[in-house]
């Protein structure tokens, strides 16, 4: 590295809305506010789906889910019904930034982005997500560095569990778990100078799940609570004190960047996809329904009169159970092409509750992407704006689901994240029109006089530059 080669420090706040940290919160955040009063802000439009995995992957390789191969935590292994994984950074057949910069002979460090289980190696630092299993001890590249970082954190924190019932306990581990991912990351960070120093906070995506009835007055199930009505400005003060000491020892000469790989919004509820697909002839049961709550793996599926079946989740996962490719296909692969136009019709005829439409919108991966590798889903399918989401179990006593079917849960994704430059000799504060994630990746590669490979389908954002 040499003096001259711009240097970048990226904070991700998972799943931040516009509204969050440009308005809401940012009373309590004074240094979040100095780096905007400097800088340049929009909303940073996320990708089809919007979640965490794979929107960090799309954002540091430049290419869509289709192209990547990945289009969620979970994956349906080819010729199986319910065998399913979770993407791994090896899987990722594009090269994100920090692979470009290490072969480069710059120097990297990035903390959590995910997916990074098991940590790529890379020229310099990498520690794993928050998909990294509790157990684990090979979550850092140099594997050397495991002792140290647990000896500076305290006991390092991955993530929390966050979709149940007892939220002082989710608190108190947010609140950690956050302060020692920062403490790392600031000793990392004084180690040398980095090049490239990326750092993932999961933490905000935890607490609008797990909290967020408590802080909005608008939600569907507000509660007023002595402890949690609060937690919300809490925890946002406290990242902000957390990248205040970070902001410490950085001088004037690094660009800084804060962004988020989608928002969150309000979560008014749950529509029950395997039920409806059952009740309109597309998914048949051997037996009668089962317990309420049961999840579909777990029932007897009759596969010889099924030709959709769906997954849980932001979005639901439709998969088309095809001749030839499924253990026990019926559907000729000719009329998967009608099979999607009914389906997409009939959705369309569902009412929420209170009358209106579902509006759902239903996507094919081969209609959306560039390409479409690995395993995905025949459809994806978005229901109410995203603010409802897919709830895969059976014996539900409606169609329609007030709380979430796999755990407590508040929120949901949304479309519209974040960005924040703060760039060497900007002053003002500086509105820019909505971005691309897709952009974010070729941007940073140009600002740091790295060329940008011709396979990145996003294009370097002009203001930035």
């Amino acid at each position: 590295m040499t003096e001259t080669n711009p240097r970048v420090l990226l904070l991700g706040l998972d799943s931040v809305p516009p509204d969050f940290l440009f308005d809401r919160f940012l009373p309590q955040m004074p240094h979040l506010k100095s780096l905007l009063d400097r800088g340049q802000h929009g909303t940073l439009r996320t990708i089809d789906p919007p979640i965490t995995v794979p929107a960090w992957a799309v954002m540091f390789t430049g290419v869509d889910p289709g192209t990547l191969g990945i289009y969620g935590f979970r994956h349906r292994r080819p010729r199986s019904y319910w065998d399913n994984y979770t993407p791994t950074p090896q899987m990722i057949p594009q090269p994100p930034i920090w692979e470009i910069l290490s072969r480069l002979g710059r120097r990297v460090c990035v903390i959590g982005m995910p997916p990074g289980y098991p940590p790529p190696k890379v020229n310099g630092v990498y520690i794993s997500d928050f998909l990294t299993p509790s157990s684990a001890r090979d979550f850092c590249h140099p594997a050397s560095l495991v002792p140290e970082v647990q000896a500076v954190s305290g006991g390092y924190t991955f993530d929390v569990t966050f979709r149940a019932d007892d939220r002082e306990r989710i608190a108190k581990e947010l609140f950690t778990m956050t302060e020692r991912r920062f403490k790392v990351a600031r000793h990392l960070w004084a180690k040398e100078k980095w090049d490239f120093f990326a750092l993932h906070e999961i933490g905000p995506d935890r607490l609008h799940h797990a909290f967020w009835k408590y802080f909005d007055a608008t939600h569907p199930r507000h509660e007023e609570h002595p402890q949690f009505t609060d937690l919300a400005d809490r925890y946002y003060a406290m990242v902000d004190e957390e990248i205040g000491k970070l902001l410490e020892t950085v001088d004037d000469k690094v660009n800084i960047l804060v962004a988020s790989d989608h928002g969150s919004q309000a979560m008014d509820g749950c529509f029950c996809i395997n039920q409806w697909l059952i009740e309109n002839d597309y998914l048949a049961l051997n037996g009668p329904a089962p317990a309420r709550g049961t999840p579909l793996e777990k029932t007897s599926v009759n596969w010889s009169k099924t030709s959709v079946w769906g997954a849980g989740g932001y979005y639901a996962r439709l998969n088309f159970n095809v001749r030839g490719r499924e253990p026990q296909g019926i559907v000729d692969p000719k009329e998967v092409p009608e099979l999607r136009r009914r389906l997409a019709e009939d959705l369309e005829k569902v009412r929420l509750p209170n009358g209106q439409p579902l509006a759902p919108e239903v996507r094919a991966p081969d209609q959306i992407y560039r390409q479409v590798r690995g395993d995905a889903p025949d459809l994806m399918a978005y229901f109410g704006h995203l603010k409802w989401r897919s709830a895969g179990t059976l014996g539900n006593d409606s169609l329609f689901l007030n709380e979430n079917d796999t755990g407590p849960d508040d929120s949901v994704h949304s479309f519209d994240g974040v960005f924040l430059l703060a760039r060497p000799g900007h002053s003002g504060r500086t509105a820019l029109p909505q971005q691309s994630i897709l952009d974010v990746g070729p941007t940073l590669l140009k600002m740091m006089d790295v060329p940008v490979p011709a396979e990145m389908q996003g294009r370097a954002i002009p203001a930035w530059l």
